[in-house]
């Protein structure tokens, strides 16, 4: 290179550089040194270099990060515009007055009661069922309301779930047409909220054994005796499904106790780990008359009883997805924009590792229950099948939120991150529409040919 080449070359390069920062810059590092290394590098290794540097010294938000998004394999492409939609429409609800309480509520194990009237203008209380409000959507469209509940309030979506499911549904599948008549409509439009009591203080997972609370039939009233507990919306319910062992026959019964009914008491559990805005309530029955025309006229044995849980125990294995996906969601978020060592933690390894085992579990679950909803659309769900899939979502709902509060470190504890409500509302989860250990045994039934309940 000529003396003029290399003259020319200075002045572009002094044009180029600042020398300000090129002080400060020899103030903290041996330049000649930097020099000597640098010129060392192959092309290969300059070229990772100053990749390096560009995306260091770019701008904060000058890479754009992918949208927060718990639905991996994109299964809200399988639902119709209108279903995407009304999932849309939920989802916003949910986040818009929901989630700036939900903490608030959940820490003070009150029910936020100006919600129903804005809850009902959804108009999806009993959407599956026939002839009930104006969507008339397949069960996959309850349980992905479900989810879309779940994903910001378990609580909210275990209220939702005793009046649509549970309470709605033992009349559907139970009630005489008159019945029908008097209760979904209100129901319907949340102007009455129903409760479902079938648990009791000794008798949970035995209950198709054999119920303590009996029933025995005076003239054109039954007399009711017995406790129920868990009983979801049970301190406010309208009415309640009491289910009841008939002393003259053994089999059982369901009963429609009003509110207010003489001989009915539902007193509220303190002091709750889970689901905490959930009112549960201890029933007790005290010589509670219910007259004849208040009894489920299709119900005539537990295997009544069990069309409805079979039903919507589809719907909690969503809640168990929706439960993940709302812990998954908020640790990603988290993960995001929380800093250690000068950059994101999402950037790290170890995080990455944790949030990829996050969302394999929660898109595991979310295909399970979508192929149980199709099932149950086709009049194909079995109880092993239901089964199946509240064992797997609830146990894997265990290992996400455990994750998720991983990630956050000491934050995973606090409330206003809500993962820490996540975890605890996972135990509910875990126990509530058969336990693992119950809904294993159903499954092992089903493909071994060998009952092993006791």
């Amino acid at each position: 290179m000529s003396i003029f080449s290399k003259i020319k070359q200075t002045i572009h390069l002094m044009k180029e550089i600042d020398l300000d920062a090129l002080g400060k810059l020899s103030q903290k590092v041996d330049l000649s040194e930097i020099m000597k290394t640098v010129g060392e590098l192959d092309d290969r290794q300059l070229a990772g270099l100053m990749k390096m540097l560009k995306h260091k010294g770019g701008k904060k938000g000058q890479h754009k990060l992918p949208p927060i998004d718990g639905d991996f394999y994109d299964l809200a492409l399988k639902l119709s515009p209108e279903q995407r939609e009304l999932q849309i429409k939920v989802r916003n609800f949910m986040e818009d007055e929901i989630r700036p309480i939900a903490n608030e509520y959940w820490n003070r194990a009150e029910f936020p009661f100006q919600i129903i009237p804005k809850m009902a203008e959804l108009d999806i209380c009993g959407i599956s069922y026939e002839g009930i409000g104006k969507y008339q959507q397949p069960f996959l469209m309850e349980g992905i309301i479900a989810m879309e509940l779940a994903r910001v309030d378990v609580s909210i979506s275990t209220f939702f779930g005793v009046h649509s499911g549970l309470a709605m549904g033992s009349i559907y599948v139970c009630g005489s047409e008159e019945q029908k008549q008097e209760w979904l409509p209100k129901m319907q439009r949340m102007e009455a909220i129903g409760a479902f009591g079938l648990t009791e203080p000794e008798v949970g997972s035995a209950v198709a054994g054999g119920l303590g609370t009996t029933c025995r039939r005076e003239g054109d009233d039954w007399v009711l005796n017995g406790q129920k507990k868990w009983i979801g919306n049970a301190t406010f319910a309208d009415v309640t499904i009491i289910w009841a062992r008939d002393e003259a026959s053994d089999q059982v019964k369901g009963f429609l106790v009003r509110k207010g009914n003489p001989g009915f008491v539902a007193e509220k559990i303190e002091n709750k780990m889970a689901l905490r805005t959930v009112q549960n309530a201890i029933i007790t029955l005290t010589d509670c008359r219910v007259p004849e025309s208040d009894r489920l006229q299709k119900c005539d044995s537990f295997k009544d009883t069990a069309k409805v849980l079979k039903m919507t125990r589809a719907a909690v294995a969503w809640q168990a997805v929706g439960c993940s996906r709302g812990a998954y969601e908020a640790a990603l978020k988290y993960t995001k924009k929380r800093e250690q060592f000068g950059k994101p933690i999402a950037s790290f390894q170890l995080i990455q590792n944790h949030l990829v085992e996050m969302v394999a579990n929660l898109t595991a679950m979310q295909t399970m229950c979508f192929r149980l909803s199709e099932l149950q659309d086709d009049g194909l769900l079995t109880d092993e099948h239901a089964s199946l899939a509240k064992v797997f979502c609830s146990m894997r709902t265990r290992d996400v939120v455990s994750q998720a509060r991983e990630v956050m470190g000491g934050n995973g504890i606090l409330l206003e991150y809500d993962v820490a409500r996540f975890v605890a509302d996972a135990e509910a989860i875990y126990s509530y529409e058969g336990t693992k250990e119950i809904n294993s045994l159903i499954v092992g039934r089903a493909i071994t040919g060998y009952s092993a309940f006791v």
